[in-house]
């Protein structure tokens, strides 16, 4: 990986995926990473998953390695968003219980800074989800349809769905933080938000869990060459552009470091080298 007219590569930083972390200088950590995915200039040969492990009900027991690489990111990408989701839904849960109060923790701040918080963790989850449904009804959808046409149309209706729902969310959030905590109807407008949060949180899991169980199976199926496969993924890239760099971080933060490994392994398959090393920068920079 080139490394070069990066500034202050010396300075310590810190490389995490949930709870296992790696804390070294951004050269070290560059080479961390390229220790567990050698030769990124050139295809990176697949790590087979341990023998205990099998692929997600979804795939039906297959090894994962036989799986496309499209249809892995996109199942990542479900895990990770389904974290965060029951992470907000959580925490919009104690805020409304709280009406106001600040959190015990130091660390969260005042009522106002835990509340600006929430809505910036929020709109970046509401960024991921829309650069995901971006993706699958530009990338993976048309893949589907090109060979049983109709197919994803369900999928596409729940997307429909959901959106304004998200929105809606979103203005709500923006109410909480300009509305005084002491105002009779604040509590009232907490458990609003508790409540939209949870029915979001209820149709996601039916979403992915369709598209998990029902839709993406049938990825074998179509019979994409690797060529196709590995162009699919380009695109997925492409699309996601903003989950890629800016909130890379915080997609890898949805998932386990296993599965984190994972996604890292499919960024190092991206073709366009320059887009490959400035994803991988991300997470230690």
């Amino acid at each position: 990986m080139a490394r070069g007219g990066v500034s202050n590569w010396d300075n310590p930083v810190r490389f995490q995926v949930r709870s296992e972390a790696v804390s070294d200088s951004r050269d070290a950590l560059l080479r961390f990473i390229d220790a567990r995915f050698p030769g990124l200039s050139s295809p990176v040969a697949e790590t087979p998953a341990p023998a205990t492990e099998t692929a997600t009900a979804s795939s039906g027991g297959r090894e994962e390695e036989t799986t496309s690489l499209v249809v892995r990111v996109t199942r990542l990408q479900h895990k990770s968003m389904t974290w965060h989701v029951e992470r907000i839904v959580r925490w919009a849960e104690d805020l409304a219980t709280r009406g106001g109060r600040k959190a015990i923790d130091p660390k969260v701040g005042s009522w106002r800074m835990e509340v600006k918080k929430f809505g910036r963790s929020y709109s970046q989850l509401l960024e991921v989800m829309l650069e995901h449904a971006q993706m699958e009804e530009t990338v993976l959808f048309p893949i589907f349809d090109s060979a049983d046409r109709g197919l994803s149309k369900a999928a596409k209706e729940e997307h429909a769905r959901d959106l304004p729902i998200m929105n809606g969310i979103k203005e709500i959030i923006k109410s909480v933080e300009v509305l005084d905590s002491g105002s009779p109807n604040y509590r009232e407008t907490l458990y609003n938000l508790s409540t939209r949060l949870k029915s979001l949180q209820e149709q996601c899991k039916q979403h992915f869990m369709e598209e998990d169980l029902e839709l993406l199976p049938l990825m074998e199926a179509v019979e994409l060459s690797k060529e196709e496969d590995e162009s699919a993924l380009e695109q997925c890239f492409h699309v996601m552009q903003g989950t890629h760099n800016r909130l890379l971080k915080f997609l890898l933060e949805g998932l386990s470091p296993h599965d984190g490994m994972k996604y890292l392994d499919l960024i190092s398959k991206c073709r366009d080298k320059d887009r490959k090393e400035s994803m991988l920068r991300m997470i230690v920079e």
